[in-house]
């Protein structure tokens, strides 16, 4: 099998990629869902509107600069490996990649976003040697923050979850806090832009049970220490701090009980620049690149062309 088309229709994101499995390249297309300023997201109806909408312009694209033939199409169906995880928005991405395999005849492999993203970050970071490797992989997103053991079997990333948020997901949170500032949606990026700017020592104390990790505290203490006039600069990073705190200590906690076990960090919030440094310094890890750690079709291709040759 050689040229897979991957497609990813996220709450946020609408992706398609093309992967060679004869060279290893990847051609993205990929386009975020409109959100108006002030709000902090789409209700799914409206993100349902918006995928069916731009996917035939990425899959026009992304054809025209790919190749002349697919051999498989690959499409995450599902936000998680788990029963009833289930979002609208993935029917549209899901409806496409059966019309295509009907018409065109080829194999069609359905994954979840989940497993898209830790195939993404394995392929960015030249370790897909891990996909048949037991590892512990951190999902960190809007929609998810979650600590994994992937069993890597076959390379189809079967998962057992470890630790997870008991309120809010990081991703949640940094654009909460950062609509509350007058930022865009979503605020990841212009955060991280404003808390590079902040050079005060700030102290952060995660709020962790067992494994597990509470974010809702931390939307509070910003909500506070904007209403008593600190700088939004100051307010970025204190955010951004609170989340990579919290990340370490839930992996440092884990490590406890898998030593010495590959750690793997995807998902929107690990591309942070402030973060990623920080856990790196202090952990043997992987990182995705940032352009395959937001959501990507890239890992769902790779999936597919893995899954169509076993």
């Amino acid at each position: 099998m050689s040229v897979c088309l991957g497609i990813d229709t996220s709450n946020y994101t609408t992706s398609a990629a093309l992967y060679d499995a004869d060279t290893g390249a990847v051609l993205m297309a990929r386009k975020l869902l409109p959100v108006r300023q002030g709000e902090r997201g789409l209700r799914q109806s409206d993100a349902v509107f918006h995928h069916v909408r731009q996917l035939p312009d990425l899959l026009e694209q992304l054809m025209r600069d790919g190749a002349d033939a697919v051999a498989a199409v690959g499409v995450s169906s599902r936000p998680r490996s788990v029963d009833g995880s289930y979002m609208p928005c993935f029917t549209v991405g899901e409806g496409a990649a059966r019309e295509l395999s009907a018409v065109l005849r080829i194999p069609l492999y359905r994954f979840s976003h989940q497993q898209g993203h830790i195939a993404a970050a394995l392929y960015s970071a030249d370790r897909l040697d891990l996909l048949y490797t037991p590892h512990i992989a951190f999902h960190v997103s809007g929609g998810t923050t979650e600590a994994l053991l992937v069993n890597g079997e076959q390379g189809l990333l079967t998962t057992r979850l470890l630790a997870h948020t008991l309120d809010l997901n990081a991703g949640q949170l940094i654009d909460r806090v950062g609509v509350m500032m007058g930022l865009s949606f979503p605020c990841g990026k212009e955060l991280e832009k404003l808390a590079a700017r902040c050079t005060d020592t700030i102290t952060v104390r995660p709020t962790i049970k067992g494994g597990d990790c509470c974010l809702s505290g931390i939307e509070n203490q910003c909500r506070k220490l904007l209403y008593d006039g600190y700088p939004v600069e100051y307010i970025a990073r204190f955010t951004l701090l609170s989340v990579q705190e919290t990340i370490y200590e839930m992996c440092e906690r884990i490590e406890r009980d898998y030593p010495d076990m590959p750690v793997v960090f995807a998902g929107g919030v690990m591309s942070n620049a402030l973060i990623r440094e920080s856990i790196q310094r202090r952990i043997s890890c992987v990182f995705a690149s940032p352009e395959y750690s937001t959501d990507n079709a890239a890992g769902i291709a790779l999936l597919a062309a893995i899954t169509g040759e076993s």
